[in-house]
């Protein structure tokens, strides 16, 4: 049994992962077996994303003061939660995959996302958008191909020069044969 310090530690420690959430998801589950559920933490792992059953009443506690206490209400039954602290369309991608594959065992309860309150089909939405990584490559692609073309513009105006000068050459050597 734990004792009070350790309870208020564990509380503790539970508050501040809520408070470093960017985005957060609460899942029930209801006959998940040890092969599922890895799984879906092997999922989540690979989105950076960390996940873990909790405590209700704990989980209650710990959420007052986070962006989680308009979630507080949805810490009933079996509860899990799922945090990201930087990218919301990784962990709404392993989510709403793995809610597709098996929703007789998994039940979405609620999302929140940069302070907002979302629902599964929300979460869907969210998890078809590309990641932010994905996004500054297509914006450096952008950004990139607009200084190659101006690059290509400036060096043509020497080079068409240089083969006028060329052609003028030929012709007036060719007038001097």
């Amino acid at each position: 049994m734990k004792t009070k310090a350790q309870k208020q530690k564990d509380l503790e420690a539970l508050a501040e992962q809520f408070k470093q959430a960017n985005a957060a998801m609460l899942v029930g589950f209801q006959g998940m077996t040890v092969q599922k559920d890895q799984e879906l933490r092997n999922q989540l792992r690979e989105a950076g994303v960390s996940y873990g059953v909790v405590k209700n009443t704990l989980a209650r506690k710990a959420a007052e003061g986070t962006v989680l206490e308009q979630a507080a209400d949805q810490f009933k039954g079996v509860t899990a939660v799922a945090l990201s602290q930087r990218d919301p369309v990784g962990l709404s991608k392993a989510i709403a995959k793995f809610s597709k594959a098996n929703p007789e065992i998994f039940k979405f309860k609620v999302g929140i996302v940069e302070g907002k309150v979302v629902a599964l089909r929300d979460v869907e939405a969210i998890a078809s958008l590309p990641s932010k990584e994905e996004l500054i490559s297509k914006i450096m692609f952008l950004l990139n191909a607009q200084a190659q073309r101006l690059a290509t513009a400036l060096s043509a105006v020497p080079r068409n020069l240089a083969i006028v000068v060329k052609q003028i050459g030929d012709q007036k050597g060719g007038e001097a044969a």
